[in-house]
């Protein structure tokens, strides 16, 4: 190999050791555990290079190294394969996340999934409204003046609305109301479906119109007024067991993951279902989570529905963390198209 392939394979070395023991790595070290055909001297002369290019620190007098963001953006950037999930882990994830009963248990589930396969904290998206269409409305009778919406979209995402109308309505009326909002809606896409409920009044019997406003109003603000997007957390107690990763900083992370805001913006990058988004400490935008990594990607079959994630120590198996995710995220994206 030539010298920046080997200044490479040193990185690799570095950060393979570091990410396993915690404790900053020697060049005695790296000859001993990584065959790499060189001698102790060559190999302190290469971790001289890398340290003047930013990509290793020495954090105190010791020998040791350990690597900085930017080699871990180097290392992330040139990894040409991740490690695969093995088959018998493939199957256990399938299996755990095909006997979830509705949208809620898929994703409950995908977060303790890969919150045990990385030991991070993992998070998901509920599917974002805007991306999705409208299946079906139901609307229920609770008392003859009250009557529960009941909005389900093509991405099992269920949202409900309790809406006091201030006058009695027969069960038939309920029926014509029923039949009335699901031919406007049923089937469009999110925007479009605003749109048709906002003329639903104009299209009426006379005696139904000021119920159909009350409706229109309410359904309008479900379709399009949603500034609050759902998220599932788990594992975050996993950051606790790496508390010297987080030199002072734990508790304002912790806090900040309680944000939903700043966990939204931590998945903002998920656009793509294909593409894995890294973002290694100081490249996180939120400041409280500059001592993190945040792996991410977009779930679904062809149209991202939403993100989903992990974040933990910028000291992570990258690897096998970016392979969890991937594959997580892939069987979410078939359980739900299929649904």
């Amino acid at each position: 190999m030539n010298a920046d392939e080997r200044r490479f394979a040193v990185l690799q070395a570095i950060v393979a050791d570091y990410v396993s023991t915690h404790e900053p790595v020697g060049s005695r070290a790296i000859v001993d555990r990584h065959n790499l055909g060189v001698s102790s001297a060559t190999v302190r002369n290469d971790m001289a290079v890398l340290e003047e290019d930013g990509l290793i620190a020495q954090p105190h007098t010791s020998a040791g190294r350990v690597p900085t963001d930017k080699g871990y953006r180097a290392f992330v950037d040139r990894l040409t394969q991740v490690k695969p999930l093995s088959g018998a882990e493939r199957r256990a994830v399938q299996a755990f996340l095909e006997g979830a009963v509705d949208l809620d248990d898929v994703l409950r589930r995908s977060v303790r999934l890969l919150a045990q396969l990385t030991r991070q904290v993992a998070v998901v998206q509920y599917p974002t409204l805007t991306r999705s269409t409208v299946r079906h409305l139901e609307v229920v009778s609770l008392t003859p003046a009250r009557l529960m919406l009941v909005l389900i979209t093509d991405s099992g995402r269920v949202d409900q609305r309790v809406v006091d109308l201030g006058e009695v309505l027969s069960d038939d009326d309920v029926a014509t109301l029923r039949a009335l909002i699901n031919g406007a809606l049923g089937g469009r896409p999110l925007a479009a479906a605003s749109a048709a409920v906002a003329e639903l009044p104009e299209k009426v019997p006379v005696e139904l119109r000021n119920v159909v406003t009350t409706l229109s109003t309410v359904l309008i603000e479900t379709l399009v007024e949603h500034p609050e997007e759902r998220l599932v957390l788990g594992g975050t107690a996993n950051l606790t067991r790496n508390v010297a990763d987080f030199p002072g900083s734990l508790r304002q992370v912790l806090e900040a993951l309680e944000e939903q805001v700043v966990v939204l913006k931590l998945l903002a990058a998920a656009q793509d279902p294909g593409l894995v988004t890294v973002r290694i400490g100081e490249e996180n935008e939120v400041e409280e989570m500059r001592a993190t990594s945040v792996v991410s990607i977009g779930y679904g079959a062809g149209t991202v529905l939403g993100g989903i994630g992990v974040v933990g120590p910028t000291r992570m198996d990258y690897p096998g963390t970016i392979a969890a995710v991937h594959a997580v995220a892939r069987y979410v994206g078939e359980i739900l198209a299929g649904r």
